[in-house]
Order: structure tokens, then sequence, then C-alpha cells
């Protein structure tokens, strides 16, 4: 199938500034990546440069085996939605899906009949001769959607479509791309900064640090196995303690602390990183229990006391104090604030990394 991209060692700048160090990267044709990370990572730099609207310094981008590093945006076979929507306010729904078609002087029929296919196919069937000014936000993303496909491009480049809409509409709309997608086998590439929009979407997701690719894989394996602290914490992880780890034999001993019971992690040598540790995770892996609860093997219980709480709805929400850290933690049993509480960690609720030395 058609539709396959390698990145090899992309280098792209902003005058002295480095945007892409070295990206490679390989998208399988009908594939679905999203490209994860907070502003400034080079998200949105790596996807211009894949269709060709800012230069590369180094490297290349082969599309279908084809080197067009060079080659200009028209000529990569690439439709691209952005984040703006860029249409033509002066244009109807359908003049604006078959812009492309007229742009490339395709047979007056063609085009009529490609238009209404497309605005079927994003669900805007009847609003043709509407202006897009008149359309709402979620209506207007679908025509950037349709004019992008309305071309046959063999890969979807989407910038960031969904950030200007609603929480409803947005959640409504991912899930219309993807079937869209699958349905048509295209390949695509989409940047986001959304952790839900890219799990629930794409087939792989690529998480961006200044610059450089941090971790690569299917959502599922993103998610429960990240690389580093750093994808950890943007996957999710966000609290963080400090522990003292040695092995004994298969088993591996957490050393008491100030705020900690010390433990045995039953046949987990060689699992984790031994030494100084930082172990991240969710607040949803967290049990509040008895502030005296001992943790038995494969887990920790740290020692702390509620300093707030709060009923989002169906369960209560504590912030716990553990010396200088503050963890949130949900649970079906109302407590008072100020009670001492235990916060029981599973071993396989953290994800253990080396202590960055200073």
């Amino acid at each position: 199938m058609a539709g396959a991209l390698e990145i090899e060692r992309l280098e792209v700048g902003y005058g002295a500034v480095r945007v892409l160090r070295g990206v490679s990267l390989s998208i399988a044709a009908g594939e679905f990546v999203a490209l994860l990370g907070s502003s400034g990572c080079g998200k949105t730099t790596l996807l211009r440069a894949i269709s060709g609207f800012v230069p590369v310094g180094a490297g290349r981008v082969l599309a279908d085996g084809r080197d067009v590093t060079t080659a200009p945006p028209d000529k990569r076979d690439m439709a691209m939605v952005f984040q703006s929507y860029a249409l033509w306010p002066h244009m109807t729904a359908a003049q604006n899906v078959g812009y492309g078609l007229k742009v490339r002087r395709r047979p007056r029929a063609e085009i009529d009949a490609r238009v209404e296919e497309m605005l079927g196919l994003v669900r805007l069937d009847g609003l043709g001769p509407r202006r897009v000014t008149d359309l709402s936000g979620g209506q207007r993303q679908r025509v950037a959607l349709a004019r992008a496909l309305a071309v046959r491009p063999r890969w979807l480049l989407l910038d960031e479509p969904l950030s200007n809409l609603d929480a409803r509409v947005r959640e409504e709309v991912r899930h219309e791309i993807k079937a869209i997608q699958q349905s048509l086998g295209i390949t695509a590439i989409h940047v986001t900064h959304d952790r839900e929009e890219a799990m629930t979407m794409a087939d792989r997701i690529v998480i961006l640090d200044a610059g450089e690719i941090a971790q690569a894989g299917p959502p599922e394996e993103v998610f429960n196995r990240p690389a580093s602290a750093f994808v950890a914490s943007f996957m999710g992880a966000t609290n963080v303690v400090a522990l003292t780890l040695a092995g004994s034999g298969r088993d591996v001993l957490v050393a008491g602390g100030r705020h900690n019971f010390p433990t045995r992690l039953a046949g987990r040598r060689g699992q984790v990183p031994e030494g100084e540790v930082v172990a991240h995770f969710r607040g949803a892996a967290a049990e509040l229990v008895a502030s005296d609860a001992q943790p038995g093997e494969d887990a920790v219980v740290l020692q702390g006391a509620i300093s707030q709480v709060s009923y989002p709805g169906g369960i209560w929400r504590y912030a716990v104090a553990v010396g200088d850290s503050r963890y949130l933690v949900d649970s079906a049993q109302r407590r008072e604030a100020g009670a001492a509480v235990g916060l029981r960690l599973p071993f396989d609720a953290l994800h253990v990394f080396a202590r960055a030395s200073r």
C-alpha cells in the first residue's frame, strides 16, 4: 500500500536556534501517528518540514521511497488541515471543499461529484451552499478536513485541528477523523499537545522533547512503560517520590525513610535501578489506608495527612501531604481534613528511574 514515510536524521533550525536535532522516524502506510509534546518541543516544526513549509537544514524526507526533502508542498501529494481552519471566508462550504480540485483544473462534473462525496463523508450533507462564516466551529473544521481529502492525498497532515473546539465537539470530531482515516486507509500524522487526544486517535504516539524523540510506541506501551521520567510525567504520572533501593538476592529492598516504612519487593531485582531513585505514579493508582498500615510485599506505603477535601461527584478527592509533597488521591470513603493516613502504592503502578545527578 502506498503511503509510507521515512524521516532520516532531520535537522531544522530558525537562525542559530536548533529546533529539530537529528530526528529519525519511520511511518508505515495507513498508520495514524500522533506527534505529542509540550509547546516548543518541535512537533509542529517536524510536521511542517514533512509538508515542505519549512526548509530542512540536514537529513531527508522520503515519501514512498522518493526524496521530497526539497520538493515544494504541492508536489508531495500531502494535504494539511490547520488549527485555524484556513478557509476562504467569502466562499461557500462546497466552494472551499472543491478549491484544490479547481486549482488542478479538474472538470466541473468531477469537482461537483467529489465535493458532494466529501461533504457526505464528513456529515455535512445539505450544507454545501452555506457560507463557511455561517457554520459552527465543528462544521468549519469538517469543511477543512473535506477540502484536504478532496484531492485524494496519500498523506494527511493535521496541525492541532481540534484545539479551537469546545470539549464536546472536540471529542466527537476526533472520533470522526479516526473513522474516516481508517475507512480510506490514508496515512495520517497528527500534531497535538493533548494526551487523551493522542491516546484515542493514534496507532502510535511519538513524544518529542527539545527537538528529539523521547519515546515512540503504541499508546498502551508509552502509557504503561514510559522510557524516562520526562515521558512518565508527560503521560500523567506526575506524582514523584524519592526512594532508596538495594538488591538482596532476587528481591529489592526499599529502605525506610522519614515518610515510608521499609519493604521488600519480591523477585523484582533487575527490573528497577538500584540506589537513589525517583518513582513516578498516577493519583488513580494510589490507595488510602490506615496511617500505621504495613506495606507487605510489592508495595510502598507513604505516611502523610489529608490537607484538603473536595467532592467532584461520585467519589471524594483528597490532597495528601507527605513531607513537602502533596498528592491527589480519590476514594469512596469520607475522611476529614487533618486525618493521618497511609498512601499505598503497588509496585506495578510505579515507574522507577535512577535519580538524576545534580
